[in-house]
């Protein structure tokens, strides 16, 4: 596959250099408001593999929803490196976006009113995006009729995104953020109007959309419970990923949190830990065999 840069000249996408399929190091995102500079992203650093389904959790204002937007190629990063499935997001041209954001990614919005044109069936609109494509029409047939019986609402071809439930919309909008066949997807709040049972059943469908078509889930939201859902699970505080929690092969939850350490061995500790412990500025480490012991500062004679 190859992209279309603003020039028109195609260019193949950049060769990643670890096994992640998405990589950001050292990402930052620099707001101007009013006059005023507002870091958004302060050197995040994230490696997501090939084929994971994954949960970046975080409060608002943390910077979760500006990463989302800069890896569904929405917006920019102001410095470091970002890839996805080897475009470099830093260098992409008007067209070689357009075409990232047709074919190499999905992206759901938590409100079904944005992911979906309600006057078209639900078939239609999983067929929009394949037609904006260039597919033909037994391709988009096709197409659609798999994806609507995988997500469990092939009844409902003929009816209107109004006739149907809060959990039905979602599965709809992964519909037509798959039509395209996606290496990446990424859900903003998929389920943040939904309650328990629907949210469960969305949570469900990209699940099985993870395990049956080998595609990259990224799931972005305020919720913790979505560690239930997902077998990783990414915190992130004042733009940088914190910590993480993963899941074990037989669904429980691994109880230990993992802090993240970035390319030159910075590391960011719970910030729980450090309010019981009371560190503060400086914290003394030591080396011992296979692990590392940190304790707070001792009080000076």
């Amino acid at each position: 596959m190859t992209t279309t840069s603003t020039a028109g000249a195609p260019r193949a996408p950049l060769a990643g250099t670890d096994a992640s399929q998405i990589t950001c190091e050292g990402l930052v995102r620099i707001y101007k408001r009013k006059g005023v500079e507002v870091v958004a992203l302060q050197g995040l650093d994230l490696h997501v593999k090939q084929g994971e389904l994954i949960a970046i959790v975080g409060a608002s204002g943390s910077g979760k929803s500006t990463l989302l937007n800069i890896l569904a190629g929405l917006d920019s990063p102001s410095a470091g490196r970002a890839l996805v499935a080897g475009h470099d997001l830093l260098a992409m041209g008007r067209g070689e976006r357009r075409h990232y954001r047709l074919r190499t990614c999905g992206f759901v919005w938590q409100r079904a009113s944005d992911n979906l044109v309600p006057y078209l069936t639900v078939g239609q609109n999983v067929e929009l995006p394949q037609r904006l494509a260039g597919s033909s029409r037994g391709e988009r047939a096709a197409r659609t009729e798999v994806l609507l019986d995988q997500l469990g609402i092939a009844d409902t071809a003929a009816q209107r995104p109004g006739e149907l439930t809060g959990s039905q919309q979602q599965r709809l909008a992964v519909a037509v953020a798959l039509a395209n066949e996606p290496q990446v997807l990424f859900c903003d709040e998929p389920t943040g109007d939904l309650d328990t049972a629907e949210s469960h059943e969305v949570y469900g469908a990209l699940q099985q959309v993870n395990e049956t078509h080998g595609t990259t889930v990224v799931v972005v939201t305020h919720d913790p419970a979505v560690a239930g859902e997902v077998r990783r699970t990414v915190a992130i505080r004042d733009g940088r990923t914190a910590s993480e929690t993963l899941r074990g092969a037989t669904g429980d939850t691994v109880p230990q949190e993992y802090a993240v350490l970035d390319r030159v061995g910075r590391l960011q500790l719970p910030r729980d830990f450090v309010t019981a412990l009371g560190l503060r500025h400086r914290v003394r480490v030591e080396l011992v065999d296979d692990h590392i012991q940190i304790w707070p500062e001792e009080p000076q004679s």
